[in-house]
């Protein structure tokens, strides 16, 4: 009896575990989305094979967390998360802060699951989730990067067309 009462997981920690669960196949829903929006045809940027892995990647991340609260005998109640309400990815950049935005808000999902499992004493948790968090600051350095990277691309860009406007009007006029 003793070893069940063991295996048990505090209210608080199953009710954050499911709420990071849900959330990450909320992340990877939107990840699936912007990896679908981009394809050869459009001229996929780069980070477009990053979002499709990482679709995959939440969603294993996603059952990997299910399967630990269920070794621990918690309760899976998946919250609703409403979808995105973008569709239309652009030019990346907008894609691009929309992920890192995702990312950022599951990263405080995790440090608040893992304040709840300090305070609890749930040191099995603090282990198993361990690994998350470092992944989560991997990938937001990862956005982070891509979007001054695209950012920076796209003033060229622009510098470009101002320099090239004027002397397309000249052109014309002779």
């Amino acid at each position: 009896m003793a070893s069940q009462v063991r295996d048990l997981i505090s209210e608080e920690c199953r009710v954050a575990i499911n709420q990071v669960a849900s959330y990450e196949l909320h992340v990877s829903d939107a990840y699936l989305s912007m990896s679908c929006y981009y394809n050869e045809d459009t001229g996929a940027p780069l980070f477009a094979s990053f979002f499709e892995d990482q679709a995959e990647v939440k969603r294993e991340h996603a059952k990997q967390f299910l399967r630990y609260l269920r070794k621990r005998e918690g309760k899976i109640c998946l919250p609703v998360i409403k979808r995105p309400d973008l569709d239309n990815w652009g030019t990346g950049i907008q894609a691009l802060e929309s992920a890192l935005e995702l990312e950022n808000k599951l990263t405080k999902l995790l440090q608040d699951l893992k304040t709840l499992a300090s305070a609890n004493g749930e040191t099995d948790l603090l282990r198993f989730m361990g690994k998350y968090l470092d992944k989560q600051k991997r990938n937001i350095g990862y956005l982070e990067q891509q979007l001054q990277y695209h950012k920076k691309l796209e003033q060229q860009a622009q510098e470009e067309d101002v320099f090239k406007k004027p002397a397309t009007r000249s052109d014309k006029e002779t």
